[in-house]
């Protein structure tokens, strides 16, 4: 089958890491496992921190890249593929198994024909979503929809802060709050992105690190370093702060007597559960909501969209089809 996969790591340059070439089809070997036909996947920063060798190590090599789909099961059923894969004999949180890993990490990934995955993390498509939408909920708007319903406890009518305007689960933050009923404050580098945090529902824009008029209930975090030192303080006593990455990295200083003066609260949220991806796909069908797609490109054009996610500066999703 076609794929694009990881031979060897590339530090300085992981377009030139990735591959596109034949792999041998996934052979099913359980009756806990099956094959789904890829329709449609998207990629996310995860895989140019895999491309570049910042997440799995070598010896797992070669590895197909890739952690979201949209496809059809062996039944002929339209579903989306939950990524994470707990641990054979876990019964606690899925988020807190030692041995959770995922599609692209523990197993190759969606980047394929077909890809190999536990029947346990199918979740139904609606007719209402196309495959190209279905495929960009599994990663950044799961992200998205843990960090604001499930680790920030929020309320309709809070105010949050979204760093950053115009990425993928960025823009999903946006989209999902104000559909939920919160008021969106978003900040973007430049002009064209905070208008783009305004088409999808934000209901005041700043720039990078501007004073905000009033202090925030919570703030969600993906850039990190850059933006670390104003979500701290832009956040009203008893505020949260969640945490879901660092594209801008991962090292930045913390005035404690701020966090335990003000009693806030620092949580790291890490993608969602197979649960909690049902209720996003539940939710989107009921609010009208869809994911942004700014390109749909052939599988073929796999090193097309990594470069597109490498540069930054995207309005939404890259999606690829098979």
């Amino acid at each position: 089958m076609l794929a694009a996969y990881v031979e060897q790591f590339n530090p300085d340059n992981p377009i030139a890491a990735l591959q596109l070439g034949e792999r041998p089809d996934p052979v099913i070997d359980s009756d806990d496992w099956t094959v789904i036909e890829v329709r449609a996947t998207s990629i996310n920063h995860h895989d140019v921190f895999t491309a570049r060798g910042g997440v799995i190590p070598e010896e797992s090599l070669p590895r197909i890249l890739g952690m979201d789909a949209a496809g059809v099961d062996t039944d002929g059923r339209e579903v989306l593929v939950h990524n994470l894969v707990n641990s054979t004999g876990w019964v606690g949180p899925p988020l807190l198994d030692p041995g959770l890993t995922g599609l692209s990490e523990g197993y190759d990934g969606t980047f394929a024909e077909q890809v190999l995955v536990p029947r346990a993390n199918l979740v139904l498509k609606p007719s209402s979503l196309t495959f190209e939408e279905a495929a960009c909920l599994p990663t950044a708007w799961l992200t998205a929809y843990r960090m604001l319903f499930v680790s920030a406890d929020l309320r309709p009518g809070d105010r949050v802060l979204v760093q950053g305007a115009a990425g993928g689960v960025t823009t999903a933050l946006t989209s999902l709050g104000s559909a939920a009923g919160f008021r969106m404050w978003v900040t973007g580098r430049d002009e064209a992105k905070r208008a783009h945090a305004k088409v999808h529902g934000a209901e005041a824009t700043f720039e990078s690190g501007a004073r905000l008029p009033e202090r925030v209930d919570a703030v969600m975090e993906t850039v990190g370093a850059p933006t670390w030192q104003h979500s701290l303080k832009s956040l009203r006593k008893g505020g949260t702060l969640v945490v879901a990455g660092g594209t801008g990295g991962y090292r930045a200083e913390t005035d404690l007597s701020r966090v335990f003066v003000n009693n806030l609260r620092i949580i790291g949220s890490t993608m969602g559960t197979r649960e909690d991806l049902d209720r996003l796909v539940h939710f989107i069908t009921a609010s009208g909501i869809r994911p942004t797609i700014q390109e749909v490109l052939p599988l073929a054009a796999a090193k097309e969209a990594m470069t597109l996610m490498n540069q930054g500066g995207l309005r939404g999703k890259v999606v690829l089809k098979p």
